[in-house]
């Protein structure tokens, strides 16, 4: 990942057409507890399952 100024508008212009998800995405995706525990099998299985109550414990909610 190439890290630009970020004192430079130019820096940011990839992200005037950014929806909400994407932030969204780009934050949990960066959050070491959830890393953690997306990457540990077990846990992983209770998350997509929904048994550990992802919407509670990171704010995801899934189309059902």
């Amino acid at each position: 990942m190439t890290i630009g100024d970020w004192r430079s508008q130019s820096a940011y212009e990839h992200l005037r057409d950014t929806n909400w998800r994407d932030y969204a995405w780009e934050y949990l995706r960066r959050n070491e507890e959830y890393r953690a525990a997306y990457a540990d099998p077990e846990s992983r299985a209770r998350l997509d399952a929904g048994i550990d109550g992802p919407e509670r414990c990171w704010g995801l909610r899934f189309r059902g």
